[in-house]
C-alpha cells in the first residue's frame, strides 16, 4: 500500500513526520526570490498585474512529488486527471519528476502548472518557483498530518513544557523528527531548552518513550501522535494513566498548488476540479489512505510550523539549498 510521502529520506531525517506550535512574536515577511512580489503579506507569489504575463494553456502540466516508481502514480492519479481535465475544460498531462529540485524549476520555468509539493519542498517551492499551495489530502472531519505530542503520568506535576525543566526526558533517537528534531526546534519558545533544562536521554523508539513514560522511567516524552494511537489499539498501554501536555499543531503531508501566473478563472477551476473530487472507489482513493477528500489550506498558515523548523536548522530557499535536501 502507497502512502503519501513527505519528501525523501534525507531531508526527513531533517522535519519530521510531525510537528508543531507557532513562531515567537515577530512579524514574518516573505522570502520570495526577486522576481516575485507579495503586497498582501500572505507569502506567496502576486499574480502578474500585467494581463498579457497571465498564462491559460490549452494543456494542463501535473507533477506529483518525486517517487521511486512513478509509473505507478501516474496510474493512481488518472482517475483525478480525468477529473481536472472534466472541470477545467483542458487536456492535462501527468509529468513524472525525478528531484525534489526538478520539480520545483519546471514550474519556475512555466513547464508546470500544477503540482504536489513535499512538505520540505514546499516553501522552497514557493519562494523559488512562484507556487501557490491551496490543497491538502485530508479526513471527512477536515483534520490531516500527524502531531508532536508530550505526554506524561496523569498525576504528574508537569502541567505545561516549562515544568519540564530539571525532569527525566526522553527523546527517540538522534535522527527522529518529532522524537527529536522538532523538539529541539519548537520547545526554546514554549520555555525548555533541551539538553540545557533538562538532559536529554534517548530511549530508541517512541514506543519506548511511551512505555517508560507509563513505567515511570521517564517523566515525559515527546512522542508522534500516530505511534501512540496505534499503541492504544493495540492496548499497549491503558490511556488512563497518562496525560497530553503539550500537542502541536497537524504537520502538513504534500501541498497542492498551482503556478501563480495562472489566468484567474483557470485556477478557480482548477480549486473546484480538487475541491470537488470523490476519492471513494478511485485507486487515489485505495493507495492513500485515511483521506476522502482534499482540504483548503494556506501556505501562510498550515507551513508555519516548516518553516520554523527549516530555520531552526539553517535551511535556506535557494537552489542551493533545494539541492542540499
Amino acid at each position: 500500500m502507497l502512502r503519501q510521502t513527505a519528501l525523501g529520506t534525507t531531508f526527513l531525517a531533517t522535519l519530521a513526520l510531525v510537528a508543531g506550535s507557532a513562531f515567537a512574536q515577530e512579524t514574518e515577511t516573505a522570502a520570495l526570490d526577486s522576481q516575485y512580489t507579495d503586497a498582501d503579506g500572505d507569502l506567496v507569489a502576486d499574480a502578474p498585474e500585467d494581463p498579457s504575463a497571465l498564462k491559460d494553456p490549452d494543456t494542463l502540466v501535473f507533477a506529483y512529488t518525486p517517487v521511486e516508481d512513478p509509473a505507478i502514480y501516474e496510474d493512481i492519479w488518472n482517475p483525478f486527471i480525468e477529473h481536472l481535465e472534466e472541470v477545467t475544460g483542458k487536456d492535462v498531462q501527468f509529468f513524472a519528476v525525478q528531484s525534489n529540485s526538478a520539480e520545483v524549476e519546471a514550474m519556475r520555468s512555466g513547464r508546470l502548472h500544477i503540482a504536489g509539493f513535499s512538505t520540505g519542498p514546499t516553501p522552497f517551492a514557493v519562494n523559488l518557483a512562484g507556487a501557490v499551495p491551496f490543497a491538502i489530502m485530508g479526513g471527512d472531519d477536515g483534520q490531516f498530518g500527524y502531531k508532536l505530542q508530550i505526554y506524561t503520568q496523569a498525576d504528574s506535576d508537569i502541567k505545561e513544557v516549562a515544568d519540564m525543566a530539571g525532569k527525566r526526558i526522553a527523546h527517540t533517537s538522534p535522527t527522529s523528527n518529532s522524537g527529536n528534531l522538532a523538539p529541539r526546534a519548537l520547545f526554546p519558545d514554549l520555555g525548555v531548552v533541551p539538553d540545557e533544562d533538562y538532559e536529554v536521554t534517548y530511549s530508541g523508539s517512541h514506543d519506548q518513550s511511551m512505555l517508560g513514560v507509563v513505567a515511570g522511567d521517564y517523566d515525559a516524552a515527546p512522542v508522534a501522535s500516530e505511534v501512540v494511537d496505534r499503541m492504544a489499539e493495540r492496548g499497549l498501554y491503558d490511556p488512563a494513566g497518562v496525560r497530553i501536555v503539550w500537542e502541536s499543531d497537524p504537520f502538513p503531508t504534500t501541498s497542492y498548488g498551482y503556478a501563480h501566473d495562472l489566468a484567474p478563472e483557470l485556477k478557480k477551476k482548477i480549486e473546484e476540479a480538487f475541491f470537488s473530487f470523490d476519492f471513494a472507489g478511485t485507486a487515489l482513493g485505495e493507495e492513500f489512505t485515511g483521506v476522502s477528500k482534499f482540504i483548503p489550506i494556506t501556505y501562510k498558515d498550515q507551513w508555519k510550523v516548516i518553516r520554523q523548523i527549516q530555520k531552526a536548522n539553517g535551511v535556506e530557499y535557494t537552489p542551493e539549498g533545494l539541492a542540499a535536501e
